[in-house]
């Protein structure tokens, strides 16, 4: 019997097979995407350390002020008797 579409072994993988530019496209489109997201990440992660040093630096001043004792009963409240 003669096969109905006479394809050779080669033909047929040929089909299926991806071509070498195909996957260097690929494989530069997910290089520059995981590029943009590390680069980003980056700038992301040196601006959350500037933000953490300057609430320390905020925390240690808040700690090193004294707090004063403040009369609470000169309010009008209680009346200036």
């Amino acid at each position: 019997m003669m096969p109905l579409l006479p394809i050779s072994l080669n033909q047929l993988l040929s089909f299926f097979l991806i071509s070498q530019k195909t996957i260097v496209t690929v494989l530069i489109i997910v290089v520059v995407f995981f590029s943009i997201l590390l680069i980003l990440g980056v700038i992301k992660s040196y601006k959350l350390k500037k933000e953490n040093e300057r609430l320390d630096k905020i925390s240690e001043d808040m700690a090193k002020q004294v707090d004063t004792y403040k009369d609470f009963t000169e309010g009008h409240m209680y009346g200036d008797q």
